[in-house]
């Protein structure tokens, strides 16, 4: 099928399955209930991820503390890990990421029977997820030399000293054969291409926030340039360890009140928040052909870096405005009014990131505004 067909950069992707767990709900119907309902599933750190009272403390400036306590968790889940083709002696030593990921694809590709009508040599995986938990809980091993080093210093004699570091060891991850690979951010696409027996293209992506649409972008790429007949794509997250929370609270970008407002002019900062969420794509033409349910379009993608901008995190209005006006020229697009001159009715869907940044940066409305007139020059935009 489609082995070596031209490229076609404005083909038409179909989303032909969606899987989730996300806060509150363990599958997609769920989930969206919690959307159309409003809501608000923030709330304090569970005592399960860790203790609220070792790691807070409300002056953001107090070394090596957060100054939140406060985010978006996934409930708990049921793992047969058997079923999911990993050994019960190996669950420890693999990373939430790859276990719940590999549970969110057992549902989207067996739940519709994907596999029943797919060449497995042409289906690719490609998912977005940044750092995993794993490798700080194992890595803290690595200190042992440093808290002997620190107890002789205090006076501790030296057989006193091992035993207190082999206690400490007690409360770590021990190493397994399992281990790496459990610790791994490419294995988080490479379980799932290896559960299923997928030969296709599998990587795994991290572009920080955008990782798991840089991940959509590249299986796009792959169906439109007829590397793949299947594409598995999203994106991952479970990371909300003590040192995540440190980390975003150094920089700062956490929300002093413990909320994240997005598009609200009392924004004060993100949140951070756990999911899983996995779409199933083939081209438009080959969805319609097989009788497959077709969710949502992708008809453009376009992507950019700040590059030299004002800091590492300031967003830049140029460089970002430019691949929403590349995404939405050529393909298509019509504004939700319908064309000019009457025809079908086209909804367009945009995603910006907006974080809840402080007052002072560029409002993503102003730049998607300022990318969309030249494409859309008849349109009249709401403030």
């Amino acid at each position: 099928m489609n082995h070596g067909r031209a490229p076609q950069p404005a083909e038409p992707i179909a989303i032909v399955g969606m899987s989730a767990i996300m806060p509150g709900a363990v599958d997609v119907q769920a989930f969206w209930r919690t959307i159309v309902e409003g809501q608000d599933l923030m709330g304090d750190v569970p005592p399960d991820r860790w203790l609220i009272e070792d790691h807070y403390h409300p002056d953001p400036e107090a070394p090596d503390k957060t100054y939140a306590r406060r985010g978006a968790f996934l409930p708990a889940i049921e793992i047969d890990p058997m079923a999911l083709g990993i050994p019960p002696v190996a669950l420890a030593a693999t990373d939430t990421a790859q276990l719940l990921a590999l549970v969110a694809a057992d549902r989207l590709l067996n739940g519709a029977g994907f596999l029943e009508r797919v060449d497995r040599d042409r289906a690719g995986v490609f998912i977005g997820c940044a750092a995993l938990q794993l490798p700080t809980e194992v890595g803290a091993r690595s200190f042992r030399p440093l808290w002997r080093r620190a107890l002789l210093d205090s006076g501790i004699a030296e057989h006193d000293a091992e035993a207190v570091c082999e206690r400490i060891a007690e409360y770590l991850l021990p190493w397994q054969t399992e281990t790496f690979p459990g610790m791994l951010g490419n294995v988080v696409a490479g379980r799932i291409a290896k559960r299923f027996n997928l030969h296709g293209t599998s990587f795994t992506v991290d572009a920080a926030c955008a990782s798991s649409l840089t991940a959509l972008s590249a299986a796009v790429d792959d169906l439109r340039f007829g590397r793949s007949d299947l594409a598995i794509t999203g994106g991952v997250d479970t990371l909300t360890d003590p040192v995540t929370f440190v980390g975003f609270s150094k920089t700062p970008a956490l929300s002093p009140t413990g909320d994240c407002r997005p598009f609200d002019e009392c924004a004060d900062g993100t949140m951070l928040g756990e999911g899983v969420a996995l779409f199933a794509l083939k081209r438009l033409a080959d969805a319609e052909r097989d009788g497959d349910d077709v969710h949502a379009v992708i008809r453009g993608i376009g992507s950019s870096t700040d590059g030299n901008d004002v800091s590492i995190f300031a967003p830049s209005s140029p460089a970002r405005n430019g691949p929403t006006a590349t995404g939405v020229r050529g393909r298509r697009v019509q504004p939700a009014h319908g064309r000019p001159g009457g025809g079908p009715w086209h909804r367009h869907a945009h995603r910006r990131r907006r974080r809840g940044r402080r007052p002072g940066a560029p409002s993503s409305p102003t730049r998607t505004r300022a990318a969309m007139r030249p494409s859309w020059p008849g349109v009249r935009w709401a403030r």
